[in-house]
């Protein structure tokens, strides 16, 4: 039944988003729904930014169907907080607000998650030494990894399908794990977001009259859906002798999620080395990078869903090999910023290598 369920989520929220989207787009053209262009962009045409809107539909009716039955009381403050990112994202890609707004509403609907739905940080799994930790130290961890994860997943969405491609990676590897280890709730969530993203994913890197970007509305929700899931994963591992519990659950929840995370801190590293706002726009992003090696959206994105799939599947040996949960850390972090400037590398040596070959004096000499 836990497996009908969970199938049914993702099903569900799949036929959900491919059914609205086309009415979705036509209401968008009629009303000129359209996010402004503007020379940064990597796309050649105007495109309706409303995919999120189908996205919040498919999940929310998704979960709702699926757990009914079910006791899962964290849901409503789920899908509160959900509609929240909802209402904000969707002001934002019609009308602009600005970044501190956003993170206002960002704040409030991570503690209706921690305070209410008890969404919550309570255990580090050892983490710079630190098992349990007080209701404060929760309180302003969760918050801090909430905002910094919806944030990432915000500023990774440049591209077709690659926000929603990591999404569907990291809530299937979630999903999965939640599923086997007893936790069905949270694995119907995790699938009826997959399912939803999927839907979405078809038209928007396959679309051509019916395409569409997800928006801040989609980019917000899949922050706040992963982020809660994150959480989770971590609570629930930090009883080791549950059956499949992950030791070092802190840097395999990482590794799921690192490429957002990288990229976020690479940008925000360069631009602050460049003496401008860690928030300010430029094109420094890894999708950016690998757009000037490989020039197909698509591709792009399978490589660095790929990239992402390795650094999980190394995180889940070091996992096995039982080796100490900081040095877990340390090294998938550091294998995670060692991929993530490979394009820009490889860039630097394509231009070094033109320059030489187009030097008139070292060509003849």
């Amino acid at each position: 039944m836990n497996l009908v369920l969970t199938i049914g989520a993702f099903v569900i929220g799949f036929i959900l988003v491919m059914i609205s989207i086309p009415s979705i787009i036509r209401v968008a053209h009629a009303k000129h729904l359209f996010e402004p262009f503007n020379a940064r962009k990597v796309h050649t045409k105007i495109v309706p930014p409303m995919g999120g809107v189908a996205i919040f539909i498919g999940f929310t009716i998704s979960s709702i169907i699926a757990t009914d039955g079910i006791s899962f009381d964290a849901l409503k403050y789920i899908i509160a907080s959900v509609i929240i990112m909802f209402f904000i994202g969707l002001k934002d890609d019609l009308m602009d607000i600005s970044a501190r707004k956003k993170l206002m509403v960002q704040i409030f609907a991570a503690v209706i998650l921690i305070t209410l739905g008890n969404v919550r940080f309570t255990n580090l799994h050892g983490v710079l030494g630190a098992n349990e930790i007080g209701f404060g130290v929760s309180l302003v961890l969760s918050i801090f990894a909430m905002v910094v994860i919806i944030n990432a997943f915000n500023l990774i969405d440049g591209i077709d399908g690659l926000a929603s491609g990591l999404a569907i990676l990291a809530a299937a590897v979630f999903g999965s794990w939640f599923y086997i280890a007893g936790h069905t709730q949270f694995a119907i969530l995790s699938f009826a977001l997959v399912g939803s993203l999927v839907g979405f994913f078809i038209y928007n890197v396959f679309g051509h009259q019916n395409k569409l970007f997800m928006g801040d509305t989609g980019s917000l929700i899949i922050g706040l859906v992963i982020s809660a899931l994150v959480v989770k994963f971590n609570e629930f591992n930090a009883d080791k002798t549950v059956p499949y519990a992950i030791s070092a659950a802190p840097a395999v929840s990482f590794a799921i999620i690192i490429v957002p995370l990288i990229d976020t801190l690479r940008v925000m590293t360069i631009r602050i080395s460049n003496k401008k706002s860690p928030f300010s726009a430029d094109n420094n992003h890894i999708h950016h990078r690998l757009l000037k090696l490989v020039t197909s959206h698509f591709k792009v994105t399978l490589i660095i869903i790929a990239a992402n799939s390795f650094i999980i599947a190394f995180a889940m040996l070091l996992n096995y090999l039982l080796l100490n949960i900081n040095l877990q850390f340390i090294l998938v972090f550091l294998l995670g910023v060692g991929i993530s400037f490979i394009p820009s590398i490889v860039l630097k040596i394509k231009s070094t290598e033109k320059i030489k070959t187009s030097d008139p004096i070292k060509q003849y000499s």
